[in-house]
């Protein structure tokens, strides 16, 4: 269970670690964000530019009724918003394990330093 402190507040004094060591954690931590980014767009793209698809070619799975409304309407008046919700809880959560990982990347090289030094 994430803690309520902010992810990076327990990240060592950046001074310890190297520039270099800096610069490759970071640059891991931002293409592990932009991976989670573009997956969960991906999903969101899909779910919302496939609905026209699904009208066009399947109109009869569009215009099937539930709870009174066509599946589409449906779909963009209801069922958007728990999706919507689901992959932001779902890009939070994943976010939050990144940066908690890039911590422990940063304590590790940290004490590797420490190891180092006589």
């Amino acid at each position: 269970m994430p803690s309520n402190s902010p992810p990076l507040a327990n990240a060592p004094n950046p001074a310890s670690i190297t520039e270099a060591e800096a610069e490759k954690i970071t640059s891991l931590v931002m293409r592990r964000q932009l991976a989670l980014s573009l997956r969960v767009a991906s999903v969101f793209f899909v779910l919302l530019f496939g609905l026209p698809l699904v009208n066009l070619y399947a109109p009869a799975l569009a215009n099937t009724s539930i709870l009174g409304f066509t599946l589409t309407w449906l779909t963009l008046g209801v069922l958007v918003y728990p999706i919507t919700v689901a992959l932001s809880y779902y890009f939070v959560r994943n976010s939050d394990a990144i940066e908690a990982d890039c911590v422990q990347i940063t304590q590790a090289a940290r004490s590797e330093t420490h190891e180092a030094q006589p």
